[in-house]
C-alpha cells in the first residue's frame, strides 16, 4: 500500500530533496504501523515527536491505511 508522507521543520534534513509542503509517497506492506513507517524511512524515532494521520494525532502502534497522509514533526521549543 501506498502512503503519503509530509515532513516537517528539522525532519526535512533527512530528505534535502523534498520540497516544502510536498507529501513523499512511501510503499508499505499492508497493516504497517506508524513506527514501521518511520524505520522504512531510516528516521531516528527520538527526532519524531508527534505524528498526524489525516490530520489526527496518533501513535506509534497506529495502522496506517493506504492512501493516509501522515505528517510528521520534531521536538518544538520555543520562549
Amino acid at each position: 500500500m501506498e502512503v503519503h508522507v509530509k515532513l516537517f521543520a528539522t525532519l526535512r534534513r533527512h530528505y534535502p530533496e523534498m520540497e516544502i509542503g510536498e507529501a513523499m509517497p512511501v510503499e508499505l506492506a499492508e497493516g504497517a504501523t506508524v513506527d514501521q513507517l518511520l524505520a522504512s524511512m531510516d528516521l531516528p524515532t527520538d527526532q519524531v515527536k508527534v505524528v498526524f494521520v489525516n490530520g489526527v494525532v496518533q501513535p506509534g502502534d497506529h495502522v496506517l491505511q493506504a492512501d493516509d497522509v501522515v505528517g510528521l514533526f520534531p521536538p518544538v521549543g520555543g520562549g
